[in-house]
């Protein structure tokens, strides 16, 4: 499957805030945004125009697909889905993506970021309803147990990133059961439960000209 493999770090400085793209460096003083926020190659001092009209939409899209890791046709392909969904279009599209397995994987604390949580998954360490599920866009329902599997309960990447991520703060949406290393999906995730300052809306309008 295709995805991104450059550096990060220029994504959060093309959208000139930080996606939280690499993890724990992302809270430090290393972080790329805390050194030199201006937009990436050598004429990023000079981009000061104020954007307006198609060029905000383009960087909201832009920002949520690099939030989540996917790509252009993927992104499509969740925008299409929400479009067909009863509901307000823009929060269905959050919605969709916020119940991918990597994303509830992230949201549990058991990676330090949304990439860490791919690979985690792709590797086979968490199940879903105690069946082994190595997909990421796998997408959770109400109601779904969201573990990790025994065999990986020890896994020193699992218990660094839940060490570092102690005071980042579960979802309302998801119980998360510290004893057994577990999480259910107590409800789907409403507007105000999504804490991404993204203005959705401007998608919707990008996508239906």
């Amino acid at each position: 499957m295709a995805r991104y493999i450059g550096p990060v770090c220029r994504l959060c400085r093309r959208e000139g805030m930080k996606l939280f793209l690499k993890g724990e460096r992302c809270y430090t003083e290393k972080c790329a945004i805390e050194k030199r926020n201006l937009p990436p190659g050598q004429h990023g001092k000079l981009r000061k125009a104020k954007l307006v009209g198609y060029g905000l939409q383009l960087r909201e899209k832009q920002k949520v697909k690099r939030i989540y890791g996917v790509l252009e046709n993927q992104f499509r392909r969740y925008f299409e889905t929400a479009e067909r969904t009863r509901g307000i279009t823009g929060e269905t599209l959050l919605q969709l993506l916020e119940r991918r397995l990597d994303n509830v994987v992230y949201r549990l604390g058991f990676a330090t970021s949304r990439a860490q949580a791919r690979q985690l998954v792709r590797h086979g360490h968490f199940t879903v309803n105690a069946r082994k599920v190595d997909i990421p866009s796998y997408s959770v329902k109400a109601g779904d147990v969201v573990a990790v599997r025994g065999s990986s309960a020890e896994n020193a990447t699992i218990q660094h990133a839940m060490e570092e991520v102690k005071g980042r703060g579960i979802p309302e949406w998801i119980a998360f059961d510290a004893g057994t290393l577990s999480g259910r999906i107590a409800s789907l995730p409403t507007r105000e439960q999504i804490n991404l300052p993204v203005q959705e809306q401007l998608i919707v309008e990008l996508y239906s000209k």
